[in-house]
């Protein structure tokens, strides 16, 4: 399926062909992009012959351009309210995008936005949460579902009924460079910076990985670049903090006994890659709307992590 980058659509050919032209929003983050897999392809499925474009925001756009749903990605300079030019630009690539259906994935105040920045002669079928779209999500329980079941919910009410499962098997890497052993598991200690609550202390997984040293399991460290300097107080493992890519992350998680990390992107990545996941739950977040989803997932909650003994996840771990 080619696909082209787009930041405009002016004078797109395929308005002229009669071939349906169809938008997904999709701004982030990286884990709600993942528990959004199931969604998508369900889209793809539905709309066979659709060009299908999505709009995503910047740091995710080059990795969507590697899914199979997507012909076209739209990048969101997410523009402030009050910034008039931006939103007056956001608003013509939308328009020449000719969209007859737009599925907003995102639902969120700033997506449903968007709606009325297509001219209202023209607004496309829109099924979300916007004031006015013609396929509204009139669910009264999706503020308290998981993304997985009220993204599936929304798109019954707009028509479609059949939702393969969440499949990264497309998405791979190059792991032979690192030269791991053969038994491992992934640690994945960090989360967003500003939620710094979400993190299980860096002390706990050195504890972690000295036990499973112990079991002759090793012990390897992913996250994101600016997680770096967790690496320093857990040298027990083996440091894959900031190289990694999404295929590599992949890839891991398919050679790795199990995973244990906090509520963080990479988390639901690797559990729906197909790795045995135990996700680490401060009362910060709900893991009944956003736990990982896998084959094996397993979710330890406390208000304070900090309360969590490295006991209690050793106890949790696969057989």
């Amino acid at each position: 399926m080619a696909r082209r980058d787009q930041t405009t659509m002016d004078n797109s050919p395929h308005a002229e062909t009669g071939r349906q032209n169809v938008l997904i929003v999709k701004l982030g983050a990286f884990g709600n992009i993942i528990l959004s897999l199931a969604a998508f392809a369900a889209i793809r499925q539905h709309h066979r012959n659709a060009r299908i474009s999505v709009l995503t925001s910047a740091p995710f756009a080059d990795w969507l351009r590697t899914f199979p749903y997507f012909d076209d990605v739209l990048v969101d300079a997410r523009p402030a309210r009050w910034d008039l030019p931006g939103l007056r630009r956001l608003g013509r690539m939308l328009t020449a995008g000719h969209f007859s259906r737009v599925y907003d994935l995102q639902t969120s105040a700033r997506s449903s936005r968007y709606f009325h920045l297509f001219p209202a002669k023209h607004r496309p079928e829109w099924s979300g949460i916007a004031f006015g779209c013609a396929l509204p999500d009139r669910d009264p329980r999706r503020n308290v579902l998981h993304d997985t079941e009220r993204q599936q919910g929304q798109l019954r009410q707009a028509g479609i009924s059949m939702f393969p499962p969440a499949d990264l098997s497309w998405c791979r890497g190059d792991i032979g460079r690192f030269g791991l052993p053969a038994d491992f598991a992934l640690l994945v200690p960090g989360s967003s910076p500003d939620r710094l609550v979400k993190r299980w202390p860096a002390e706990h997984y050195q504890a972690l990985a000295e036990r499973l040293a112990e079991r002759g399991i090793a012990s390897v460290i992913v996250g994101g670049a600016a997680e770096n300097g967790l690496a320093a107080n857990i040298p027990a493992a083996i440091n894959l903090i900031g190289q990694t890519s999404f295929g590599d992350l992949a890839d891991l998680a398919r050679a790795a006994r199990f995973a244990v990390g906090n509520d963080t992107g990479p988390m639901h990545l690797i559990a729906t890659a197909g790795c045995a996941a135990i996700t680490l739950f401060s009362n910060d977040s709900n893991p009944a709307q956003c736990a990982p989803r896998g084959r094996w997932t397993r979710v330890l909650q406390r208000p304070n992590l900090t309360d969590l003994p490295v006991e209690a996840v050793l106890e949790s771990l696969p057989p």
